[in-house]
């Protein structure tokens, strides 16, 4: 039978068919964070259950914890600090591996699973938090659940699913330079929508794909989620294995040796039939920037909202129809999330940044992804960059990537942000949010507007 790499990994974790098409697939690794933590491991305690198997469950704290220098348990969220030393009473008493708020590799757990190799080609990986898939760049499967399903997993090793469909993604040609990974993914969902995923495994694949470094690719999939799909993939290659090699969790030596073998069989076959084609032409996307309040009403930076925007997206916006986005004052910068706060995405916001300063009253904010990155940062200079540059430079974690860890940007205010989504009130009450790469976003700190990274590059 010809197969997808979807269905490679999915036969291999499937315990049992059950009626109605629904399989019962085993779970290898359980992600916890410290919002529903607690809830997950104190109900399963309740109802008299254990984790099955502790060493395949981590938990971190990264959507609640204060990311100002100098945090502690407390936080600016009333009540969060109950979910910080919750989770760390729940975590010990079931024995599973903690990244505590003072953890040297506490950071945000989509960054630092791959950091440390918790997540590994062919695995199956699930956590309460809808961009569990950013790890499915490595060639893993993985996807978010709800507090009630990882109860199920910790307790049984399984959960039952319905088996998804099969798309594949292909970006062609060669991106022009300054585009990236994120414009990439904009670009996909502003052509086919915020839905046009739904009910599928995305892989991701072409030339464009497989050029991209691991950091890249994994903001590819970190945004499969916002097309909807129930997971991204991207099928593992010599990038992934040296990305990996020699990390706390891959394996080791002749474990090691064994596991790569397995790991470069993990590819869709060459004439393998996928529910659903895309194709897109790399070479024709430009930098994207959003214009509305879901990620599809996105358009080129260099162009204009359209003329048939909807009216209600335009209101809250406070944007007209066939304007240009470039000039668009905004109030703040926000550079972080699991989306692009990795060194990478660091490194090129600083290249632009270096030698220059936001413009007068813009509050800017840099949140390196983990822990790791901001030392690393640290270590090359990056945060003398940004810090000179006029950004407050962060402790790793969720941050303002949304409007629940008690801190926002001003009430109406307009934000330029590398995160993923732009929803009413993501980044604080009534706040409007543009999505964008770290590049755009340092070149509009600068300029004081939405501005294009491509100029200032060639200035």
């Amino acid at each position: 039978m010809v197969t997808t790499l979807f269905d490679r990994i999915w036969d291999a974790h499937v315990v049992a068919c059950l009626p109605g098409g629904a399989g019962l697939v085993a779970i290898d690794r359980v992600l916890l964070h410290e919002r529903t933590g607690a809830a997950a491991l104190n109900a399963l305690r309740d109802t008299g259950r254990t984790v099955a198997d502790p060493g395949r469950v981590f938990a971190m704290m990264d959507h609640i914890v204060d990311t100002l220098p100098g945090r502690t348990d407390r936080t600016l969220m009333p009540g969060g600090q109950a979910f910080i030393t919750e989770t760390r009473a729940a975590a010990r008493a079931a024995g599973i591996r903690l990244f505590d708020v003072d953890d040297p590799a506490q950071g945000i757990m989509h960054v630092v699973s791959p950091e440390l190799g918790i997540v590994l080609p062919g695995l199956t990986l699930i956590a309460p938090d809808s961009h569990t898939c950013t790890q499915g760049a490595l060639g893993a499967l993985a996807w978010g659940i709800g507090s009630s399903e990882a109860e199920h997993a910790m307790a049984t090793g399984t959960l039952r699913l319905t088996r998804p469909k099969a798309m594949r993604v292909t970006f062609t040609g060669t991106p022009a330079p300054g585009v990236t990974a994120k414009d990439m993914m904009l670009s996909l969902i502003a052509a086919h929508g915020a839905g046009g995923g739904a009910g599928h495994v995305v892989e991701f694949a072409g030339p464009a794909v497989t050029a991209l470094d691991m950091e890249a690719r994994m903001t590819l999939c970190n945004m499969a989620t916002e097309f909807s799909a129930f997971a991204g993939l991207i099928a593992p290659d010599d990038v992934t294995f040296a990305w990996l090699k020699g990390r706390r969790y891959a394996p080791q030596g002749a474990d090691w040796d064994a596991a790569l073998a397995q790991w470069q069989t993990l590819r869709s076959a060459d004439d393998a039939a996928f529910d659903a084609e895309i194709t897109l032409d790399a070479a024709s996307i430009a930098p994207m920037v959003s214009w509305g309040t879901s990620p599809q009403a996105s358009v080129a930076v260099s162009g204009n909202v359209p003329a048939d925007a909807g009216q209600a997206m335009l209101d809250y916006m406070a944007l007209a129809a066939g304007a240009p986005l470039i000039g668009t004052p905004i109030d703040a910068a926000f550079i972080g999330s699991c989306t692009n706060a990795r060194l990478s995405d660091l490194r090129r916001a600083a290249a632009l940044l270096k030698g220059r300063h936001v413009a007068p009253g813009i509050r800017a904010i840099c949140v390196p992804g983990s822990s790791a990155v901001r030392r690393a940062a640290e270590a090359e200079g990056l945060d003398r960059v940004f810090v000179d540059a006029g950004f407050e430079w962060r402790m790793s974690g969720c941050s303002m990537c949304f409007f629940a860890g008690g801190e926002s940007f001003a009430e109406g205010s307009r934000v330029i942000s590398s995160t993923n989504r732009n929803f009413e009130s993501r980044q604080g009450l009534r706040v409007k949010t543009h999505i964008a790469s770290p590049e755009t976003v340092a070149a509009s700190a600068i300029a004081g507007a939405i501005a294009d990274a491509r100029e200032l590059a060639h200035g």
